[in-house]
């Protein structure tokens, strides 16, 4: 679980996805035309990826892709980030993290 977190803090974006997820994709692309640069770790293509999707389950994301770090803050996942859009919320955390600018 540490080691998500520490990784989720090294951009004021992070995405952790599967590379054939479609919702991962849609996901990263909406935070991209916001223009933010996100961080992307597709766990299918990495070494420990087992290991950093047990510690998303653990940390609550359930299904655990995407699961999106905004500010070094957990979100969640791609109801929580279509919600925060849908109520116009999401760019101002965008705003926030620093992750775009106005």
């Amino acid at each position: 679980m540490d080691m998500v977190m520490k990784l989720g803090a090294q951009s004021p974006v992070v995405i952790f996805s599967r590379s054939t997820c479609c919702m991962s994709h849609t996901i990263e692309t909406l935070i991209r035309n916001f223009g933010a640069n996100p961080t992307v770790y597709e766990l299918d293509r990495l070494q420990n990826g087992r290991e950093l999707e047990r510690a998303l389950i653990e940390l609550g994301c359930q299904p655990s892709f995407p699961a999106v770090f905004i500010g070094n803050e957990l979100v969640g996942g791609s109801n929580e980030i279509m919600s925060l859009n849908i109520r116009g919320k999401l760019k101002q955390l965008l705003i926030r993290a620093n992750a775009i600018w106005v």
